[in-house]
């Protein structure tokens, strides 16, 4: 689940009993703007696939993470409303029963998810949207939402992954080990997704994101619109 700002709003309240799928991506033809683009990151717990898209969103225009509701207890260096939408594990339960959730997981006994009605207020109003969920988390978006675009970040090799945990928390050991196993059943999920690249070195990282949506958004089925526009100057 992602864990970043973004323009979401902290409780939908009560919604309709039935999820309603997003209508995903499309082009609004001739028309002044177009749906934003929706795209999916996944990758092992630490590999930095959240500090990777928070510096992308920082230097692409019109590009919004996504920030998940989650059910675990805020931490000390977290603000609610910033680095999640903070709720009690029975208000998330009661929108799983609304059906308010994109999707939503249980990892490690926490509960994430993404509120529907917050990423289609962006998409609806043309800002692309970055997920950054887990593996059961994109496959719950893929079979929602025609059009998603997926990337999945992999760290150089396993050994380099748990260096990173190791280096990044205190967290005892069995937590590392649930982390590590996690990981092995995840990366072979990479096949699932339309791109992968590794966080071998941040900036590069950024840099192959940047490219990945830039190639998105300049295909024909998010630039017909523009593109008959200037068609129709030269007539």
């Amino acid at each position: 689940m992602s864990n970043s700002p973004g323009s979401g709003v902290r409780d939908p309240g009560s919604g309709s009993s039935q999820s309603k799928p997003l209508s995903g991506i499309r082009d609004t033809g001739s028309g002044s703007s177009r749906r934003g683009l929706l795209f999916v990151v996944s990758a092992p717990s630490g590999t930095g696939k959240t500090t990777v898209v928070e510096r992308l969103v920082q230097i692409l225009p019109d590009l919004s993470l996504s920030r998940s509701y989650t059910s675990r207890r805020i931490r000390t260096n977290e603000a609610d409303g910033v680095d999640y939408n903070f709720i009690t594990r029975v208000r998330f339960e009661e929108m799983i029963a609304a059906g308010q959730f994109l999707e939503w997981a249980d990892v490690f006994g926490n509960l994430y998810g993404t509120c529907a009605t917050d990423a289609e207020r962006d998409l609806a109003a043309g800002r692309d949207l970055v997920l950054v969920i887990d593996v059961q988390g994109a496959r719950q978006v893929r079979e929602r939402c025609a059009g998603t675009v997926g990337v999945f970040v992999m760290p150089p090799s396993f050994d380099v992954l748990e260096q990173r945990l190791r280096g990044r928390s205190a967290d005892p050991e069995d937590a590392i080990q649930r982390r590590l196993q996690a990981a092995r059943d995840e990366v072979a999920a990479f096949v699932e997704y339309d791109y992968v690249v590794v966080n071998d070195e941040l900036d590069a990282c950024v840099d192959r994101l940047r490219a990945i949506v830039l190639a998105e958004r300049a295909r024909l089925r998010c630039a017909t619109g523009t593109a008959e526009r200037i068609v129709q100057t030269f007539q």
